[in-house]
């Protein structure tokens, strides 16, 4: 080898050894986000006690953060591409260090639920600037091993966010729950210099943030989030929530125009004219009506139907999650061998509808060996696209657009869960009053179950070949 190629190859090599960093980092950041979501709700409890905060108040702490967090994860994926991701990224990180420090030391419910909210903002940027930064790092095998860890990683933060929320909250107090969040990616922002040596630029300097675009969009979500999560108390059909649903399309009419005239638009429609990256973009909002609202509201039903106690509860519900931890890296396994992203993606989605299907056994007095299969294929189907759909849609899109599309693709796949776990129960809750929660569980899945069907002959359409 010449000293000339050497010298070429050093700068790679180099690159190469701050990955491990890097990664790590972004694995760090991208775990305490879900852990924030589901882990924080266990806190509500001792949160109301200590601070006299009404039941509405309550319900902002964690609603606060999941609207901050939908809304503002397609803004921070298009922000991203244009000052780096590596800039959002940390920006992201620090956003949500501070805001948890301050909801550690929240006197009372409002400073709490701003803080969330806050906090809710640097998650999005966290996960839009971490997917592009792993995309733009690695390549081949190397990405799809990387969003599967990004994908394992996430479903580990969800899964144990309860158990690990609910030990902090019965030892050491509810503050120190938000106060882990803070010192874990004070952690993560350590790590910032070594990632940005490890990533390339990705600043595109002819390009302008499209700020009327990202309010538009911002403002569209928030009046589609409030009103789905305020639908379970005022009811679907109330005057409030009905008047946020028409100004959301209004407010998304106008986006659309604007979109259309922007030179830098917030979202390049174009992306939505690719069908194999819109049909991969759909497969997280199957995800969430098929296995998040099992995973939200399953152990409801295993306590007040099937008469288990909390404890018992927990253990069942791992025979869902487990499958979600070991499947992502399986799936990258598998590819790398050379099956087939589409077929590993379509086999997921009718993982999740067979799943569902036979979770239809679930009674009263159900055995475990009999619904254990049915849970477990119902994990499958969740873990095995995920990670390999974030990786497969972004490398369908230019190096310059890797944060507009991860942006685009958590959004939905946050949409996806709002829209499925509020319908979800709203839906039971309007059932369980003619009826029993038995009977509603059942008639939900069986909806769930012909849901699952539509999203994943949809996606099989846009996914086949031309």
């Amino acid at each position: 080898m010449s000293a000339t190629t050497a010298e070429q190859l050093k700068p790679v090599e180099e690159a190469r050894g701050r990955r491990g960093p890097t990664l790590a980092a972004v694995l760090l950041a991208v775990f305490v986000v879900p852990m924030s979501i589901s882990g924080t709700a266990v806190a509500l409890p001792a949160i109301g006690a200590d601070l006299g905060a009404s039941d509405t108040a309550l319900q902002w702490v964690v609603n606060a953060f999941n609207v901050a967090f939908a809304c503002c994860t397609l803004v921070w994926g298009s922000v991203a591409d244009v000052v780096g991701r590596v800039r959002v990224f940390a920006a992201g990180a620090a956003l949500f260090a501070v805001a948890s420090a301050v909801s550690a030391l929240a006197p009372g419910a409002l400073v709490l639920d701003v803080a969330r909210a806050l906090a809710g903002v640097g998650g999005a940027a966290i996960f839009s600037a971490g997917a592009a930064i792993l995309s733009t790092a690695y390549e081949g095998p190397a990405r799809a091993r990387a969003f599967a860890l990004f994908g394992t990683v996430a479903g580990v933060g969800i899964s144990l966010g309860p158990t690990l929320a609910g030990q902090l909250v019965a030892t050491a107090g509810w503050r120190w729950v938000f106060a882990l969040h803070a010192a874990a990616l004070a952690v993560a922002l350590l790590a910032v210099p070594l990632i940005a040596r490890s990533v390339p630029t990705s600043v595109r300097g002819s390009a302008r943030v499209d700020v009327v675009g990202g309010l538009l969009f911002v403002a569209t979500m928030v009046l589609l989030t409030t009103g789905i999560v305020q639908a379970s108390q005022w009811g679907w059909g109330s005057a409030g929530v009905l008047a946020l649903f028409v100004a959301a399309v209004v407010a998304l009419c106008v986006f659309v125009g604007v979109e259309r005239r922007s030179a830098h638009p917030v979202l390049d429609l174009g992306l939505l004219r690719e069908r194999r990256f819109v049909g991969l973009a759909l497969v997280p909002v199957a995800a969430s009506f098929g296995f998040v609202t099992m995973l939200t509201y399953l152990p409801s039903y295993l306590t007040a139907v099937t008469g288990r106690d909390g404890s018992a509860a927990g253990w069942l519900m791992l025979l869902l999650t487990v499958p979600v931890l070991v499947s992502p890296v399986l799936a990258a396994k598998l590819v790398e061998r050379g099956v087939s992203a589409t077929v590993l993606i379509l086999v997921s989605l009718g993982c999740l509808v067979v799943g569902d299907l036979g979770l239809l056994l679930f009674s009263p007095h159900v055995s475990v060996a009999v619904v254990a299969l049915p849970m477990i294929v119902t994990g499958a189907g969740m873990g095995l696209s995920a990670g390999l759909v974030d990786g497969q849609a972004l490398a369908l899109v230019a190096p310059e657009r890797a944060g507009m599309a991860a942006g685009f693709v958590n959004t939905l796949r946050l949409g996806g869960e709002a829209v499925a776990v509020a319908a979800y129960g709203s839906v039971v809750a309007t059932l369980t009053r003619s009826g029993t929660y038995d009977s509603a569980f059942h008639v939900v899945l069986g909806g769930l179950v012909v849901v699952g069907l539509l999203l994943g002959g949809g996606v099989a359409v846009l996914l086949r070949r031309r």
